[in-house]
């Protein structure tokens, strides 16, 4: 399996040309953070100021952090090295573009790292090696556009996390191995075969049994969010879509979609 993982100064200072990236990542509002005094996993650091960052818009493989019984995910420990490769004792500044805390009193911002002179964008710089996915929420969905054209890069060059198995993305027509997978966040991608509006929210099926094949369920809140950008998730019949988000198992296996950037599509028929 090849892992991009290794990383010396010098290839962050070669990064640093294309992933610097605040002009690519724009309408945040900067603020100076600090410098990093430790990083907890893949997608979590600590500044001098006491601080704790979540580096929002990724999810980088999942250390067990003190939980008992939770295994640590594939390429966890390679995750979280390199991003202490990356930041660890550096000064960063902090973009924020949506919800600035979250109910464990982190920040949710984007982190620039200030390497030989320039900044690097550490979630474009870890989505781009292969080490974190593209993770989004309903209230922070900033940069998003980037981050996935990395995502598609390290996944076409099978870089670290899409080597494994762990983290294949699913065929949304074998609903039996979805199953198993509830509780667990997953990229499923398959071909709607019927989208429907029903009380309030809006299904895509991808079977004719909907008690039992994948659904994809949008609620009236995301609708919302789907009008404001022009789209109708009713046109989604027959297309061909990637989605991501955790899997649940009421009525088959399901995935509920909070936001329009959670289905890409990948080709219209």
């Amino acid at each position: 399996m090849r892992h991009a993982i290794a990383l010396s100064a010098a290839s962050l200072a070669v990064l640093a040309g294309f992933v610097s990236a605040v002009d690519a990542c724009t309408d945040l509002r900067m603020v100076d953070g600090g410098t990093v005094v430790q990083v907890t996993d893949g997608d979590t650091v600590v500044l001098d100021t006491g601080l704790t960052v979540r580096l929002i818009g990724t999810q980088a493989p999942k250390l067990p952090l003190g939980r008992d019984g939770f295994p640590a995910w594939p390429l966890a420990e390679e995750a979280k090295s390199a991003l202490e490769t990356l930041a660890l004792n550096r000064p960063v500044r902090l973009g924020y573009g949506g919800e600035q805390i979250d109910r464990y009193d982190r920040a949710l911002a984007h982190m620039f790292v200030a390497v030989d002179g320039k900044e690097i964008w550490a979630q474009s710089f870890m989505v781009e090696n292969g080490l974190a996915r593209v993770y989004s929420f309903p209230d922070n969905r900033a940069c998003l556009d980037e981050l996935f054209a990395g995502e598609g890069r390290a996944r076409a060059a099978r870089l670290g996390i899409w080597a494994d198995a762990f983290y294949a993305i699913r065929a949304a027509d074998r609903p039996g191995d979805l199953l198993k997978l509830a509780g667990q966040y997953e990229l499923v991608e398959g071909r709607v075969l019927l989208a429907e509006k029903a009380g309030g929210r809006t299904y895509l099926n991808f079977g004719r049994f909907w008690k039992e094949d994948f659904t994809g369920v949008i609620e009236k809140p995301a609708l919302r969010l789907f009008t404001q950008m022009g789209q109708d998730p009713l046109a989604l019949e027959g297309a061909l879509v990637r989605i991501r988000g955790w899997v649940d198992d009421r009525d088959g296996p399901r995935i509920e979609i909070t936001h329009p950037e959670q289905i890409e599509v990948l080709s219209t028929r």
